[in-house]
């Protein structure tokens, strides 16, 4: 179900019953994972968390280990925050 990549992989899915009755897989959300501190990133307006990914960790799909890092569910989050903190690569 998910990429061999995937913070999900491995995770086993249950199923749910949404409001309107419907049944639907549900995953749980994994663990953070235990990463070291790099540093902080002073961030420039415009500047997006995939190109921060990109930059210190090499993989765009990587903004979710900054969002963890920083303890934010959502990369909105972080749009307002002068100093981000970044994981080690």
């Amino acid at each position: 179900m998910f990429d061999d990549n995937s913070r999900y992989k491995g995770l086993k899915s249950y199923e749910r019953i949404d409001r309107r009755g419907r049944t639907v897989a549900t995953v749980p959300v994994p663990p953070a994972p235990a990463e070291k501190f790099r540093g902080y990133h002073r961030r420039i307006q415009g500047q997006r968390l995939d190109h921060l990914a990109y930059r210190y960790l090499g993989n765009p799909a990587g903004y979710w280990r900054i969002c963890e890092h920083n303890d934010v569910m959502l990369p909105e989050a972080l749009s307002e925050a002068a100093d981000i903190a970044v994981p080690l690569k």
